[in-house]
């Protein structure tokens, strides 16, 4: 097997290809990834493709390996000014997700690191050891003012890595002494780990977790999320966080029209018999190169059902199959999409789950009305060795 050089992007729109001029890997070098494919990264001049080159290796390409950069970025708070995202800062560990959601609106940034969002996004990974140290030197700023960090609204902060590198971890070691709120969105039951710690600031009214559902369907989320917990695992988190006391709540995301959304009622009513408190969902998102991975998925795994759910998309977007307009990227538009809302609402409401949508729309736990329920007046730099006394 070669690679080769490509002058133009190829987009399937029907059953997987792998000979010349496909991107598309054959099963054997993709086991346990969610991506079919991988792209080049949309800045690169030139774009790559396996072909087979006469002697009949590309069926049996080797398994893609998980390989892990440390980086040692300058700063760990990214600032947020997006009218329809309703938090100012977040934290994200890592970058690229070893999750493998083949949705995930997060892959196209990877390009900015001359990466593909296709597998190199779930196989590439990039982990900030010194987070910890920077977030304490953040926070110890004079002038700092405090709101609630979301933490998992990009890539997942408890990641299969997460079990060696334990940032998150020392995340929250660093918020739990300086007393500063959070909110965490995962798809991991790994949150359980740290049971000490959040339920320690869940006393303190200092943290929100969520649990991110797709789907109560193990096969489907397996082929969607190849490297997630299962739907079993993450409601078992659920209950155990809520047993604990921590304050929890269920994202229904992202709902896919034709294929997930049927099971919006069924997902709600789990979460809340778990102990859930609040919910949110997050219509399915396809920016950039999102539409391409998307499909070659989709007619993949779910071939006879693959035109249905592109309409469907495409009914909720005004025609296109996204819609980046603010207020409108998080939820759609159109008949299907009210549709969608309305039954969300209704089944919460029945089960007396608190839905918490912000003024643009959003229906995401990190937002404003959630956040509010945490305490940001406990703040409070703790002391170093060496620090004056106060005299109050």
């Amino acid at each position: 097997m070669t690679q080769v050089t490509l002058d133009a992007p190829s987009s399937p729109l029907s059953g997987p290809e792998y000979g010349p001029g496909s991107s598309l890997l054959p099963p054997s070098g993709r086991r346990g990834r969610g991506a079919r494919s991988n792209e080049s990264g949309r800045y690169e001049p030139i774009r790559y493709a396996q072909f087979d080159d006469g002697w009949e290796t590309i069926e049996t390409s080797p398994a893609l390996k998980t390989s892990v950069t440390l980086e040692t970025p300058r700063h760990i708070l990214t600032r947020n000014r997006s009218l329809d995202i309703p938090f100012d800062r977040s934290i994200n560990p890592y970058r690229g997700c070893e999750h493998g959601c083949v949705y995930c609106f997060a892959r196209p940034t990877h390009a900015y690191l001359g990466l593909s969002a296709g597998l190199d996004f779930e196989s590439k990974l990039f982990a900030k050891p010194n987070a910890a140290a920077l977030l304490e030197k953040e926070l110890s700023r004079p002038g700092y003012q405090v709101r609630p960090i979301a933490i998992g609204t990009n890539t997942d902060p408890y990641q299969p890595i997460e079990r060696r590198y334990r940032i998150m971890r020392q995340i929250l070691k660093v918020l739990d002494q300086f007393n500063h709120p959070v909110t965490i969105v995962t798809k991991s039951a790994l949150v359980i780990r740290d049971l000490d710690i959040l339920s320690s600031m869940a006393s303190r009214n200092l943290i929100r977790v969520a649990l991110s559902i797709t789907s109560l369907d193990a096969r489907l989320c397996r082929a969607m999320e190849p490297r997630a917990s299962t739907p079993t695992k993450r409601m078992a988190a659920l209950e155990t966080l809520s047993a604990a006391g921590v304050p929890t709540g269920v994202m229904v995301a992202p709902i896919i029209p034709g294929l997930n959304d049927h099971e919006i009622e069924k997902i709600l009513r789990g979460s809340h018999y778990a102990g859930a408190q609040h919910a949110g969902f997050i219509l399915l998102r396809m920016p950039r190169e999102i539409k391409d991975l998307f499909r070659e998925w989709l007619c993949e795994a779910a071939p006879d059902k693959a035109s249905k759910v592109l309409k469907l998309i495409r009914d909720t977007r005004g025609g296109k199959e996204y819609d980046a307009a603010w207020g409108k990227r998080m939820r759609g538009d159109g008949p299907y999409a009210w549709t969608i809302q309305r039954r969300f609402e209704i089944a919460a409401k029945k089960l007396g789950l608190h839905t918490s949508r912000s003024a643009h729309g959003s229906d995401d736990l990190s937002n404003d009305t959630f956040n509010g329920l945490l305490d940001c007046t406990a703040f409070q730099v703790p002391p170093r060795p060496g620090d004056q006394m106060s005299f109050f």
